[in-house]
């Protein structure tokens, strides 16, 4: 993968390149936010590899990008990663921060796993999963992104590119795909244009 220094390729959805040093937190620093079953912030916050109390939930956010020919961006996780080594994986996803909203970690967690810059602030969550102790808030967006021109976090991220939702599917099957539902992946290929629940308003 090419390492420039900057980004291009915007849409209309993403703004200025970014330069590759412009990282922003250390993972070992991390604190998250504590919220309850309804999603209020309960004002606790927890670090890092300490255990989420009971009824105390968290939050992760996932981008998942799509090009104009309805390709989904896919990135392979490092091998040393602890979780899913090696495995091909949505465009980006990561915790949300203390004091963060799902829109900002997504836009930081993007800067940082693929140096490019992108701006949620009049997006809101395509779907919201929730899981054993956090909620999940899946964004999608629209970008022909050069492949080429991407900055990938060398401790993150060793490979990106393109994929359709066969080619997902298929690496789900072959194992060389985090084992997402493939239901779910089937509903992000839908959600990238669609917004709405009823086929008439």
């Amino acid at each position: 993968m090419k390492q420039n220094n900057f980004v291009s390729g915007q849409s209309a959805e993403c703004s200025a390149p970014v330069a590759s040093g412009d990282r922003l937190r250390g993972r070992d620093m991390e604190a998250w936010d504590l919220y309850t079953k309804d999603r209020e912030r309960t004002g606790k916050i927890i670090h890092r590899g300490e255990v989420i109390p009971e009824g105390m939930y968290r939050l992760v956010v996932h981008v998942s990008v799509f090009n104009h020919a309805g390709e989904l961006l896919i990135q392979k996780r490092q091998t040393k990663k602890n979780r899913w080594p090696g495995l091909w994986d949505l465009s980006i996803g990561g915790h949300v921060i203390a004091g963060e909203t799902t829109r900002q970690a997504g836009e930081r967690e993007m800067l940082e796993e693929l140096g490019y810059r992108i701006s949620l602030s009049d997006k809101r969550p395509a779907l919201t999963l929730t899981f054993g102790n956090g909620f999940d808030d899946m964004y999608t967006l629209e970008a022909d992104i050069a492949l080429d021109e991407l900055t990938l976090q060398e401790d993150e991220v060793s490979e990106v590119k393109w994929a359709t939702k066969d080619e997902v599917m298929k690496m789900i099957d072959d194992e060389i795909f985090i084992p997402y539902q493939k239901g779910l992946i089937e509903l992000l290929f839908f959600l990238r244009n669609h917004s709405e629940a009823h086929t008439k308003l």
